[in-house]
C-alpha cells in the first residue's frame, strides 16, 4: 500500500477553512498552522484551520499507512490532533528530550495494522506517556462527560448519590448485579422533565421477606454544590462561647467561588469570629476556580501566583484592587491529598500572610494543564505552564509543608464540646485536624493578630 503523505506546512496564514479528501486514503496531503491562542481547540489535520499564527514558519513532511479499518482511521485523526496540540503547546519543548515529529510516524505505523478503536486509542496514549508528564493524557468521551458535570457543576438527572451495598458489592439485588456505579448513574441521568422507574429494595421485614417497590423518579436540573458548611461552637481559653465557621470545598469547579461567597454570607449573619477552611482530599480541579476563591479573603493587587512558560517566562496573577468578603482569623487544612487548585489557593493564603496552614504536607502539583475536546468527544489534557507560590515556592514534587501538623500532642487540655448528649457529638468535634485549627484560632485571637 502506497504511504499516506502528510505535509505540516507550518506557516502564516488567514483564516480560511481548508479541508480534505477521504475518498483517496493512500494519497493525502495535509496541513497544520500553528496556533498561538491559548486553550483554543486546534484541529491539525482532516478538518478546518483555525487562525492566528505566528510569523515563523517552519515545514514537516511525514509518511505513514491509512488503516483501512473505519474506526482506526478515526482514532489516527485523533492522534495527529493530539500530537499537534502537544507539539504547540507542552511545557517541555524538548518532549522529554526525543524527536515529537518522528514519534508521530512510529505512532501511526504501530496503529495501521490495529482492528479495534480500543486498541489504538492505547497507541494514542502510549505516545503521550513518552512525555514523563503525567497530567498529560488523553480520556474516553464517557469519562469526559463526566469530567464536564465535574466542573460545570450541573447535570440533568434525578439527584441521588450512588454508592455500592457494602456486603454484597451490588446497587441492587436484582436487576443491576455486575453494573458499577458510573453505569448506573448514566442510566438514571437523562433530559430535564423526563422521568426514570426504579425499583428499591427495603431489606428484609418482620416476616423475613424482602421488599421491592416500584417508584418513579423525576428527572430534573441538578446543581452539584462543591461546599458545604457549618458552626462548629467551643468555649474560647477566656470561657467565651465562640462560633467558628467550617468550610469544606471539595473541588474547584465552576461554581466554586459563588458557592464560597454565598456560604461565607450566611456565617457572617451568624455572628461566627473565626473560620476553617477545609482542603482535604480535594484534589483540585479549575485552576481559575482556585484564583477566584483566593480573592474571596485577599484585599489589595496580592501575587496569587506565579506561571512559567514552556520558555521559562514568569508571569505572576495579581488582583485588581481587591476586597476580602471577612477578615475574621483563617485557618486552611490540607494533607497528602490536597493537589493542583488546592495548593495554589493554600499558597496564595498563606504567602499573602492571610492563613495559617495545618495538617499534612500536600501532594505536590505545580503543573497548570489546558483542557480541549477533541473531534470524536474524547479530550486532551495538556501540561502547559508550571507555577510557583507568591512567595516563589516551588510546589511540583515538593507539596507545601504546613505550619503546624495535625496531632493533638501539642493541645495543652481537650476542648470542652458543648453537645450535651455525647453519643450524637459531631465528627467534626473529634477531629484532630479541626481540634488543632480551633487551637491555632484562639491563639491569633488572643494575641490579636488577626489579619
Amino acid at each position: 500500500m502506497e504511504p499516506l503523505r502528510l505535509n505540516f506546512d507550518l506557516k502564516a496564514t488567514s483564516c480560511s477553512p481548508m479541508t480534505t479528501n477521504l475518498a483517496k486514503p493512500t494519497s493525502l496531503v495535509l496541513h497544520s498552522h500553528r496556533i498561538s491562542c491559548f486553550n483554543r481547540p486546534i484541529t491539525a489535520a482532516l478538518a478546518s484551520v483555525l487562525c492566528d499564527s505566528p510569523a515563523s514558519a517552519e515545514s514537516l513532511t511525514v509518511a505513514f499507512p491509512v488503516s483501512r479499518a473505519p474506526e482506526v482511521n478515526t482514532v489516527q485523526r485523533t492522534l495527529v490532533e493530539a500530537w499537534s496540540l502537544i507539539r504547540e503547546t507542552f511545557v517541555d519543548p524538548t518532549f522529554n528530550h526525543q524527536d515529537w515529529d518522528s514519534k508521530l510516524q512510529q505512532t501511526m505505523v504501530e496503529m495501521f495494522p490495529l482492528n479495534s478503536a480500543d486498541a489504538a486509542y492505547n497507541k494514542v496514549s502510549g505516545m503521550l506517556s513518552t512525555l514523563g508528564d503525567p497530567f498529560t493524557r488523553i480520556i474516553s468521551p464517557k469519562e469526559f462527560q463526566s469530567f464536564r458535570i465535574g466542573s460545570d457543576g450541573n447535570l440533568q438527572g434525578v439527584g441521588l448519590f450512588i454508592n455500592l451495598e457494602p456486603k454484597t458489592g451490588h446497587l441492587v439485588r436484582e436487576r443491576l448485579d455486575g453494573i458499577d456505579s458510573e453505569a448506573a448513574a448514566q442510566r438514571l441521568r437523562g433530559h430535564a422533565g423526563t422521568t426514570v422507574t426504579i425499583k428499591v429494595h427495603s431489606g428484609k421485614g418482620s416476616g423475613g421477606v424482602s421488599g421491592i417497590r416500584e417508584v418513579k423518579l423525576p428527572r430534573e436540573y441538578i446543581k452539584l454544590s462543591p461546599i458545604s458548611s457549618t458552626i462548629i461552637p467551643h468555649r474560647s481559653p477566656d470561657g467565651q462561647l465562640a462560633k467558628t465557621g467550617y468550610l469544606k470545598l471539595s473541588a474547584f469547579s465552576q461554581t466554586a467561588a459563588a458557592d464560597m461567597k454565598n456560604a461565607i454570607d450566611m456565617l457572617e449573619s451568624q455572628g461566627v469570629q473565626s473560620y476553617i477552611l477545609d482542603l482535604r482530599n480535594n484534589p483540585g480541579g479549575l485552576v481559575k476556580a482556585g484564583l477566584d476563591v483566593a480573592q474571596i479573603w485577599l484585599d489589595g493587587d496580592e501575587t496569587l501566583v506565579n506561571t512559567i512558560d514552556r520558555e521559562g517566562n514568569m508571569f505572576p496573577i495579581n488582583m485588581v484592587d481587591g476586597h476580602a468578603i471577612t477578615h475574621d482569623p483563617l485557618v486552611v487544612l490540607v494533607n497528602e491529598g490536597s493537589a493542583s487548585a488546592s495548593e495554589i489557593l493554600a499558597g496564595a493564603l498563606h504567602d499573602n500572610g492571610r492563613a495559617l496552614l495545618v495538617g499534612h504536607k500536600t501532594f505536590g502539583k505545580g503543573r497548570i494543564q489546558s483542557v480541549t475536546e477533541l473531534h470524536d468527544g474524547s479530550a486532551l489534557f495538556v501540561t502547559v505552564a508550571k507555577y510557583l507560590s507568591p512567595a516563589l515556592h516551588d510546589i511540583d514534587q515538593v507539596g507545601i509543608t504546613p505550619d503546624v501538623q495535625c496531632t493533638t500532642d501539642m493541645l495543652n487540655s481537650p476542648k470542652e464540646s458543648l453537645m450535651t448528649d455525647t453519643s450524637s457529638t459531631s465528627p467534626l468535634e473529634t477531629d484532630s485536624c479541626i481540634m488543632v485549627a480551633e487551637h491555632e484560632l484562639d491563639i491569633q485571637q488572643t494575641k490579636g493578630t488577626a489579619s
